[in-house]
């Protein structure tokens, strides 16, 4: 193997371990749903704005009270940001931090606990 090679595989690898290593914000509850943020369907999710900066708020409609996956792709389709959390039947509000996310086209969705999407929205980071 080159010299050449060798330093580009280990460059590759140390950026790999530190963008795994970033932090990602998980959301917190809050308790009131603004009207730009109503969904007239059973379940599903909305949020606040398509271009968010450091945070977005998302409404998460649930039939049933239960613990929801918000995961967040990339435009690869790959899962950059995983979390868990709490609604309870109706509307939840949740706010998600995205100041780990560098700017791009991010697509988030709500899945049940046996993996069912319950709900999907596309967002750009700026």
């Amino acid at each position: 193997m080159r010299k050449i090679d060798k330093i580009l595989g280990l460059g590759f690898l140390v950026t790999l371990l530190a963008l795994s290593c970033r932090k990602v914000d998980l959301p917190i509850s809050i308790n009131q749903i603004p009207s730009e943020l109503a969904i007239s369907s059973l379940s599903g999710i909305k949020l606040e704005t398509p271009f968010v900066t450091s945070q977005v708020s998302m409404n998460v409609k649930s039939e049933v009270a239960q613990i929801v996956t918000i995961k967040i792709f990339d435009i690869s389709n790959r899962v950059v940001s995983k979390s868990t959390s709490d609604v309870k039947a109706g509307d939840t509000v949740l706010k998600v931090y995205t100041n780990a996310l560098p700017s791009s086209a991010y697509r988030i969705g709500l899945y049940d606990d046996k993996g069912n999407q319950l709900g999907i929205t596309d967002f750009n980071k700026i």
